[in-house]
């Protein structure tokens, strides 16, 4: 018996077809249909989807989608000025917290990554401005049809990745940065036929 994979698109009781990768949970739908591949140019939003992100390695989306109403209230509201100043006594605050993932690297990098991020910025400017020069400002929109079709990696997130390892970030492998550049519209990865597909 082969693998069984999701299909490349599906239909949903509201007539609309969306990608494979969606469950029917109207949380993971709205985030589809609202946020995935939308283009975001602002830093406070880049920094928490760069925290999300390295949360989720490892782990599904849906996992973290469920807990990031959580995590804005322990993060601050993902202020990476605050983040930058968390203590040893935040990282055992945030490991006691069951509305979170309680990984001890995971957490700890977020700390360090708050405060590679407000150096990246103090010395080079803008975070956003920085990401998106990559792609010259406009978004690389793929027009897949299958999810078989969608690499988890590419040269770009390659890139991106070791510049930002270079700066001192963590959990940032070019699989979590490809994540990242979908979920914040750098890339624009929705298959073809999907309702959202430009």
């Amino acid at each position: 018996m082969g693998i069984s994979r999701p299909p490349s698109l599906k239909a949903f009781d509201d007539g609309k077809h969306r990608c494979g990768w969606l469950s029917a949970d109207p949380l993971y739908v709205a985030y589809h249909d609202e946020e995935w591949g939308v283009p975001v140019h602002d830093d406070h939003r880049l920094f928490e989807k760069i925290i999300l992100e390295g949360a989720q390695a490892g782990l599904s989306w849906i996992t973290i989608l469920k807990k990031r109403a959580r995590y804005r209230e322990v993060y601050r509201g993902f202020d990476p000025a605050k983040v930058a100043r968390f203590t040893a006594r935040d990282v055992e605050r945030l490991l006691g917290d069951p509305g979170i993932v309680r990984n001890r690297a995971k957490i700890e990098s977020s700390i360090s990554n708050a405060q590679a991020f407000l150096d990246m910025v103090g010395r080079e400017g803008p975070f956003a401005a920085w990401l998106w020069s990559f792609v010259d400002g406009a978004p690389v929109v793929n027009r897949f049809r299958s999810l078989g079709e969608v690499p988890p990696k590419t040269p770009l997130s390659d890139r991106i990745s070791k510049e930002l390892k270079r700066r001192g970030f963590r959990f940032v492998g070019s699989t979590t940065i490809y994540a990242m550049l979908q979920s914040v519209g750098v890339v624009n990865d929705h298959l073809a036929g999907c309702w959202r597909a430009p």
